[in-house]
């Protein structure tokens, strides 16, 4: 409880306690979701002055100070005046402005209003509720300072003579208690009480009257409250006496009962009164008044003074009042009245839209929200009656959100699903409720819910696999590609670098051929490729977003090497010697389409770049020898006669197909002769072709240099026992030529055909370096070669057909000395090629 004083100053000043009020606290809590709810309930007097203490709301609703501070403890109220204020780093309710409870609830009592006390993270809310105590701060009032009444002098004793009542806002013992009327000779006062609680006042006469006496009679009514101090007003009566008018008009029905629409128009006809009056002439005349009543009811309704009919002066709300009374008095010329009741209830009508107030709002949600997190909490009223004020209240049905109420009036919005922002980043939810009336009224509220992003979406690449092609020799830092990767998230969520994953290819570190840009992702070629070198290699970039943590994705990039023409042909057969020269001997029976040798070459390009084609540049007698274009065999064009020079010099072009082509010459010896013997003179003539390979000789007298002292004995042992033989080898081909231990194949033409009868081998034996490339050759069954050396005139024919002393089969000894032989010439010949 808490004491409080009124001071008075009216004719005195005294001291006193006007009232002690006790505070009824009650919580209720009721279950809702995400938030925790409980009532409060204070008492103050009207007419507080701003700041004064209300309540401490803390202590009253178990709440600690710093949870009001931060949670944002705030009042809501529903669109009326905020008389309270709240003070949250005291957690107290102090007075915002002056209350006056008669403005605030007129005759209501009790009179209280309510709003709601919200705090955030958590959302929790609590209704609070104050109630107003009357103050004695208004005297009665009578609605007239005069009341004129006319009197016959023969009314009998009792009659009675209804008097409007005064009115004081104020209510309880504040209101008006007693009626006092002064002088009380003729007249006493009577006081009844209504259904309604007002009071119907009337003057009953105790004396008869004698207008020859007194014609006129003043009286002074006065109505005082109960309040300390106690307050009062007056109203003088003044009482004119007529002459004789026995019979007062009689109502037909005391009581009546009407029904009116509220929002009725001004003017509608509600129900009519009616009175009888067994006087004649002007006595019988009546007329109809609202005697009494308050003044609300009086603006809202009027009564034809004629006819009796009760209509509608003004607008009528249900939500004001259900039910008026009216006291209908019907008087006539002679004074004589009588009053009927008329109850008037009123229709309620679907006139108030449902209202929606947002109390709490999160105007962002993470996108990995769990179902059932609260976003909004709103209040929905209708102030209309039984179905008309029943509302229900949906949202969107499409939004991952659903509606729940929590307390009456209230509802909570929360989430129903899985957010996902990469598909809908944003959500505007619509609010609607509607009541059951008939029309059903709705109103809807519209609301922008945002998802906030969270590191959920991995880059992704266009592809998974790039491939792209790059010409050989390229510049270095060629840029050959753009990497692109899409994150669907946001911000820095989104922001994308690309890393290159590192790895050996061909023993190299993959980053000292390539580089990818973090931020644009562009790729470039760090050193120039050669597509002889590597045809293709792949690497791993990984794109890597800025999230926390970060999510990645990784691409596998393929680079295929596109060759370009950058090698020469290389011509391995023939072989271009520079210590002997070799020739082919063309028999001169030979016939037209003979095949006297073929050019094989190779190119270490590829495709079109590796296409080769034979011409015949130059040649002693080109009407003799002609060259397949495509296979590069050489044949003869027609029939070889005697005039034909034995010695024969062709020079053999041998291009690539790449742009721009590319080409390598050879020169062709051939003899054209039936035996050795017959060119020998001539071809120690021949001159030597001084275009070779000075690199290829280096390497070969190096290796020879290198192995020569792992089988210089085999040498002097095979030497010595084949001196003899290798003597009379030497006096029957009367020939000091030395036998090489290379044969190339014998190409001879068989019954016309123009095809080779005998097959050859050859192994390639490619370095990284093309020019450098080198062929070694099998050896064929049977072969016809002419080898020449400039220190010597003989020439060696090696025959299948002949049986010659070289050509016996080798002792067992002689057989494993030749075998080491030929082991260390493979190992010379591997190590030069």
């Amino acid at each position: 409880s808490r004491p409080f004083l009124l001071w008075s100053t009216r004719g005195h000043y005294a001291c006193r306690f006007f009232s002690i009020f006790k505070w009824e606290v009650g919580f209720i809590f009721l279950l809702s979701i995400r938030s925790v709810t409980a009532q409060a309930r204070y008492s103050i007097p009207e007419e507080q002055a701003e700041g004064s203490f209300v309540g401490n709301i803390a202590r009253d609703l178990g709440l600690d100070v710093g949870r009001l501070v931060s949670g944002k403890a705030r009042i809501i109220t529903k669109g009326g005046r905020e008389y309270v204020g709240l003070q949250r780093d005291k957690g107290a309710l102090v007075i915002k402005e002056r209350i006056d409870r008669e403005e605030l609830c007129g005759k209501t009592t009790p009179c209280s209003f309510s709003f709601e006390v919200i705090l955030e993270n958590p959302i929790q809310l609590y209704r609070i509720t104050v109630e107003v105590v009357d103050v004695n701060d208004n005297s009665p009032a009578f609605p007239k300072d005069q009341i004129v009444l006319k009197m016959v002098e023969n009314a009998a004793t009792g009659t009675r003579f209804a008097l409007e009542s005064a009115d004081d806002p104020d209510v309880g013992l504040n209101d008006i208690q007693k009626y006092v009327l002064r002088p009380s000779d003729n007249f006493k006062l009577e006081v009844n009480t209504q259904q309604d609680g007002d009071r119907f006042i009337e003057m009953v006469l105790q004396n008869p009257l004698d207008r020859e006496k007194q014609e006129t009679h003043t009286l002074l009514l006065v109505a005082s409250d109960g309040g300390e101090p106690h307050r009062s007003g007056t109203a003088r009566i003044h009482i004119t006496v007529l002459d004789v008018n026995d019979n007062a008009p009689v109502c037909s029905q005391k009581e009546y009962k009407a029904e009116v629409k509220e929002n009725s128009p001004e003017g509608a006809v509600i129900t009519a009164v009616s009175a009888r009056d067994d006087d004649k002439g002007a006595n019988a005349e009546l007329s109809f008044s609202i005697a009494h009543g308050a003044r609300e009811t009086k603006q809202l309704f009027q009564v034809n003074p004629q006819t009796g009919e009760i209509k509608v002066a003004g607008k009528i709300d249900f939500e004001k009042s259900k039910s008026y009374q009216l006291n209908v008095q019907a008087s006539d010329h002679g004074g004589l009245t009588d009053t009927c009741k008329v109850f008037i209830q009123i229709i309620d009508e679907n006139d108030n839209i449902p209202t929606i107030q947002l109390m709490s709002f999160s105007n962002s949600i993470s996108e990995d929200a769990p179902p059932g997190t609260t976003i909004a909490v709103v209040n929905v009223n209708d102030e209309d009656s039984d179905n008309n004020g029943v509302v229900k209240c949906i949202i969107d049905s499409d939004a991952p959100f659903k509606i729940e109420s929590s307390l009456t009036g209230y509802y909570t919005i929360v989430t129903d699903d899985i957010l996902d922002r990469e598909n809908i980043p944003e959500y505007n939810i619509t609010i609607k409720v509607t009541d059951q009336g008939s029309p059903p009224l709705s109103s809807s509220k519209s609301i922008n819910v945002k998802v906030s992003d969270v590191n959920d979406s991995p880059p992704k690449f266009d592809e998974m696999q790039y491939s792209i092609t790059v010409p050989e020799n390229n510049s270095p830092g060629f840029s050959v590609f753009v990497l692109s990767a899409s994150d669907a998230d946001w911000g820095q969520n989104a922001r994308v670098s690309y890393f290159l994953e590192e790895k050996q290819i061909n023993g190299a570190a993959v980053s000292s051929l390539v580089s990818v840009g973090s931020d644009t992702g562009v790729i470039n070629i760090l050193k120039s490729l050669d597509y002889e070198q590597i045809k293709w290699f792949e690497f791993n970039v990984t794109a890597r977003d800025a999230g926390s943590p970060p999510l990645s994705s990784v691409a596998t990039i393929k680079i295929i090497i596109q060759d370009q023409n950058d090698n020469p042909p290389q011509v391995l057969y023939p072989v271009q010697t520079a210590g002997s020269v070799v020739a082919e001997m063309v028999p001169r029976s030979a016939d037209v389409g003979y095949l006297v040798t073929k050019v094989v070459a190779v190119d270490v390009d590829s495709g079109q770049n590796a296409w080769l084609s034979y011409k015949l540049q130059k040649a002693t007698d080109r009407a003799l020898f002609e060259v397949g274009s495509q296979n590069g065999e050489i044949r003869t064009v027609r029939q070889v006669t005697e005039k034909d020079l034995l010695k024969q010099r062709l020079t053999v072009i041998v291009e690539d197909n790449g742009q721009p082509s590319r080409s390598a010459t050879v020169i062709v010896n051939v003899a054209v002769a039936d035996s050795f013997p017959e060119v020998l003179s001539e071809f120690s003539d021949f001159p030597h072709d001084k275009d070779y390979n000075d690199n290829l000789t280096f390497y070969l007298v190096l290796a020879l240099a290198v192995v020569s002292f792992l089988f210089i004995t085999c040498l002097v042992v095979i030497l010595s026992v084949k001196i003899y033989r290798w003597r009379q080898s030497r006096i029957l081909y009367h020939s000091s030529l030395p036998v090489i231990p290379y044969y190339p194949p014998r190409y001879s033409d068989t019954l016309g055909t123009g095809t080779l009868p005998h097959t050859y081998n050859y192994e390639v034996c490619r370095t990284t370096d093309s020019r450098k490339s080198d062929c070694k050759f099998g050896r064929a069954g049977s072969q016809n070669v002419l080898i020449m050396d400039p220190s010597s005139t003989g020439t060696m024919q090696r025959m299948q057909s002949e049986k010659s002393i070289l050509d016996e089969p080798d002792s067992p000894l002689e057989q494993k000395q030749l075998h080491i032989c030929s082991f260390l010439r493979n190992i010379v010949y591997t190590s030069l090629y």
